[in-house]
């Protein structure tokens, strides 16, 4: 896995197939390598890449076009927000979960109005961004031309 701030892109052929491709950003080594094993943990799902840093993550998710981003708030050199404002002002419409430490009303509220479907809190709701990616991903399947959430 990447152990620095640049885009590392997963896994061959088969994993580019899944029904639902995944992207992370969390400024944690180790915060990723968990949630990319959680995320995987359904055959359904695969990550297609994963980074640290806001710049590395608005390249990546642009580049690799995931059905689904993890962004934490907190990331090298800057936010989650950033990247969710930048991906879509490039006109990315791929659902988003913020993933924070830092729950507070304010916050939560800025990254729903800025466009992201999901606010988790890291410490209660880990668990959740498998179930979503799950979700999105037997969603995929019913309709494989389809994008996870149209």
């Amino acid at each position: 896995m990447n152990t620095n701030s640049t885009l590392q892109e997963q896994g061959s052929g088969s994993h580019l197939q899944a029904a639902c491709r995944v992207y992370v950003a969390d400024d944690s080594t180790a915060i990723r390598q968990r949630l990319v094993r959680l995320i995987e943990s359904s055959a359904e799902v695969r990550v297609v890449g994963e980074s640290g840093s806001p710049a590395a993550a608005v390249e990546g998710i642009l580049r690799t076009r995931p059905d689904f981003a993890i962004l934490d708030f907190h990331l090298e050199g800057g936010t989650g927000l950033e990247v969710l404002r930048a991906i879509r002002a490039a006109g990315s419409t791929v659902p988003v979960a913020m993933f924070s430490n830092e729950v507070d009303a304010g916050c939560r509220r800025s990254c729903l109005a800025a466009g992201a479907q999901w606010f988790l809190d890291k410490s209660s709701e880990f668990a959740t961004i498998r179930e979503i990616s799950a979700g999105l991903a037997a969603r995929r399947t019913a309709d494989r031309r389809q994008p996870c959430l149209q």
